[in-house]
């Protein structure tokens, strides 16, 4: 019993972190926090353009809020703030890491608690006209975008 628990360990920590899209955009390792019911949740996320030319994240849907929008994290004089942001760009060849402290979606006006074990599904549309359907893992922990160094942001 105790191999087989350590052979599912090794095959679990094998697989790939998730991924969504096919073509030039490429949503990698959506999640969420827990959030109650009528208040706001986060999406982060890394998009990754493998395409010449760049695009733009313009807008993001979901059925388990009332609108959700683009946010950017910012520092100045020591006080950081929030400002929705109308796109994100994405370089071509590039990323745009979506997390805590940096770009962020707001999932305003919840209509369902989020637990972790949850997904949150969101449409997620491109200036390039592209849209990709995606489902952000609620986590009760930093998620998979927290293994990897954030982006600075630029204004």
């Amino acid at each position: 019993m105790k191999s087989f628990l350590i052979a599912a360990v090794v095959a679990a920590l094998a697989l790939p972190l998730t991924a969504y899209g096919s073509g030039k955009m490429e949503v990698l390792n959506p999640w969420s926090r827990p959030a109650v019911a009528g208040t706001n949740g986060v999406g982060y996320m890394v998009l990754a353009n493998h395409g010449r030319t760049a695009d733009a994240l313009e807008k993001v849907e979901s059925p388990l809020a009332s609108r959700v929008e683009i946010h950017s994290m910012s520092m100045a004089g020591g006080v950081m703030s929030m400002a929705k942001v109308d796109a994100v760009p994405v370089p071509p060849g590039g990323e745009a890491t979506f997390g805590p402290g940096a770009y962020h979606l707001m999932l305003i006006g919840l209509t369902k608690t989020l637990r972790a074990g949850d997904q949150a599904p969101a449409t997620l549309t491109f200036a390039s006209g592209a849209k990709l359907n995606v489902a952000f893992a609620v986590s009760a922990g930093m998620g998979p975008t927290a293994m990897a160094p954030m982006a600075p942001m630029r204004p």
